[in-house]
């Protein structure tokens, strides 16, 4: 119990140290006119979004790093490890946070201001270096870690996967990061899925006594309400691949620190329809040789299309988001 109000007691400082230093942030984004470019091909109500300040994932990801860091220092440097947990486990959560939003915001940037203006990174690019960041962090993860390999519901001990984990792993941790970077979409709608997935993380963690990644957990829910602040329609401030790719990457980190990554595949299910929606959508149209099976694609457009309001898509996905986190942390306990 004590733990539980330690961790949510940190989702509360996250916040407010999120929310306050978010008005500075936006002036400067402002003044060096760092503002987002709609592609022509969505929804026409998207174009009053155009110049919206984007690459505001550093909004979150700076308190989170830092807020992490400082709570954890003493374990960091060696100096004490605890029977609950090492504290030096969060430094997997952190620089995968901390490498793949350098990589977002290298294709934010390259998006804005540079060669590519209006497309950002090159696909087979972004994607190379994805898959080098996670083939590094799954390697990490299990011969430096030695977190457990796999846990299945009604199983109640670890199944070893031995070397298969690492591609495993890193296939985890590339998908997530896309299926959170097609989330990112309308307003409010990656900050609220990625809040709600990482609390119910959090609360895994919490039960398996993995008490430094559950503060993790509970220091980036703090921290994306912060961000949601600005956010929530009409949003003042978008996160941009800066804040969605790490989001994505971390979740699964998180994911496979508690064992329980098959729970990705109910909490995490609005990055996982919207990811495979944009699947179907392309092998479709290649299939049938210019047909669309969805109006638009990822789904959230489609909706939109359909006639849903903005508001209507983000509030409806996120119950469903919400009664899967639900359901997800009760399967992890059968």
């Amino acid at each position: 119990m004590r733990q539980i109000a330690l961790s949510l007691s940190l989702a509360g400082l996250a916040f407010v140290m999120t929310a306050i230093w978010g008005g500075p942030l936006l002036r400067i984004l402002r003044h060096y006119k760092i503002g987002k470019i709609i592609r022509v091909e969505e929804p026409g109500h998207h174009g009053v979004k155009m110049g919206t300040p984007t690459m505001g994932g550093v909004l979150f990801i700076f308190p989170v790093l830092l807020f992490s860091g400082l709570l954890n220092a003493v374990a960091l440097i060696g100096v004490s490890i605890t029977a609950n947990g090492v504290g030096r486990s969060v430094l997997v959560p952190m620089a995968a946070m901390a490498g793949y939003a350098i990589l977002g915001a290298v294709d934010d940037w390259e998006g804005i201001r540079g060669k590519r203006k209006g497309d950002g990174m090159r696909a087979r690019t972004k994607f190379f270096f994805q898959v080098i960041l996670a083939l590094v962090i799954a390697y990490v993860l299990k011969y430096q870690m030695d977190v457990p390999d796999l846990y299945l519901p009604g199983l109640f001990f670890e199944i070893e996967l031995g070397w298969w984990y690492v591609p495993i792993a890193a296939f985890i941790i590339v998908a997530e990061s896309n299926a959170m970077n097609f989330t990112d979409g309308l307003d409010g709608l990656a900050g609220l899925i990625a809040a709600t997935a990482f609390a119910a993380f959090g609360g895994i963690a919490i039960m398996q006594d993995q008490v430094y990644v559950a503060r993790f957990c509970f220091i980036l829910v703090g921290a994306l309400f912060g961000f949601l602040w600005f956010n929530v329609h009409p949003a003042e401030l978008f996160m941009g691949d800066t804040g969605s790719l790490p989001l994505g990457a971390v979740l699964a980190v998180v994911a496979l620190m508690t064992g329980q990554w098959p729970m990705l595949l109910i909490i995490a299910v609005i990055p996982l329809a919207e990811m495979v929606s944009d699947v179907i959508q392309i092998v479709y149209f290649k299939w049938t040789k210019g047909k669309r099976f969805f109006k638009m694609a990822p789904i959230h457009l489609h909706f939109e299309l359909l006639g849903w309001s903005e508001t209507q898509v983000v509030q409806r996905f996120w119950l469903i988001g919400l009664m899967a986190a639900l359901i997800g942390i009760g399967l992890s306990q059968v």
